[in-house]
């Protein structure tokens, strides 16, 4: 039996037993169908690039929908260049929110989300030939802190998590504007109770139409838990920005089409600045 035979067989084989697996105990209900907003939804997308500017974001968040709940909270985001463009630090959280549920309202912190993005594949480092067709890559490694706080009323997940992605992206240039399209898939776990985890596959694709004044984005994602009980969340995002000098006020509106009960209105402004001047 040849070594990639070995190698198929293998991958059937683990895929069958976490399936199996997965049917062998009681659902946690730690997901997010079943929490609130900020508690862990799917990370938004990469395009498959990283930058050699560092970007600072500040928004305010409006959520609605589950059970006439309501959330508000401010968020805050940014990326920061490791001495080259081809690395990126990102952290972002939800800093604070403020909330109406059923039992009552309240307010707490959120968690703290920290990514290392990594450049793994450009055309331009291809110096020869039609290099317009060769996609970029990028992989993005990411841990969620338990700084979130109020588990008891299902506003945040009282423990870690962590996932990775692969995302690929490419450009196609027009006369005056530019059109990216990029598709991702990954891996995200999160522990839940009893020290048992949920383990996920996550999935995405992106399309984005940019100007140099302006630019519009599309986003679909979502992940598929192995619990099978409110931890398959999908959502839609589109969101539209304004670039003048540097400043990029924006809005965002996000759906919730499945496991994740919520419609979410974002509203911010990001600068961009070179911190890697040659």
């Amino acid at each position: 039996m040849s070594l990639l035979s070995v190698r198929k067989y293998t991958l059937v084989i683990g895929l069958l037993v976490c399936s199996i697996c997965s049917y062998g105990f009681t659902p946690t209900g730690v997901a997010p169908a079943f929490f609130g907003p900020n508690a862990f939804p799917v990370p938004e997308m990469t395009d498959g690039l990283t930058s050699h500017q560092l970007r600072v974001e500040m928004a305010a968040d409006g959520y609605w929908g589950y059970n006439n709940s309501r959330t508000i909270n401010l968020f805050a985001r940014m990326r920061v260049p490791l001495f080259t463009r081809w690395a990126n630090l990102t952290v972002w959280m939800p800093v604070y929110e403020w909330y109406r549920q059923t039992d009552g309202t309240g307010s707490g912190a959120g968690d703290v989300y920290l990514t290392t993005d990594i450049q793994i594949l450009h055309n331009e480092w291809f110096h020869s030939g039609n290099t317009r067709y060769i996609p970029q890559m990028s992989v993005r490694l990411g841990i969620k802190t338990a700084s979130g706080e109020q588990f008891s009323r299902a506003r945040h997940y009282d423990s870690p998590g962590y996932f990775f992605d692969l995302t690929m992206g490419q450009t196609i240039p027009l006369e005056k504007i530019s059109l990216r399209f990029a598709g991702t898939v990954g891996f995200l776990c999160w522990q839940t109770t009893n020290a048992r985890q949920n383990d996920a596959v996550m999935y995405g694709l992106q399309g984005k139409l940019a100007h140099p004044y302006f630019s519009f984005l599309a986003e679909w994602v979502g992940s598929v838990g192995c619990e099978r009980y409110g931890d398959a969340p999908m959502v839609i995002k589109l969101r539209a920005t304004s670039i003048i000098k540097g400043f990029e006020p924006f809005i965002q509106y996000q759906y919730g089409i499945k496991d994740y009960p919520f419609h979410q209105l974002r509203v911010g402004l990001a600068y961009s600045f070179n911190v890697l001047k040659k």
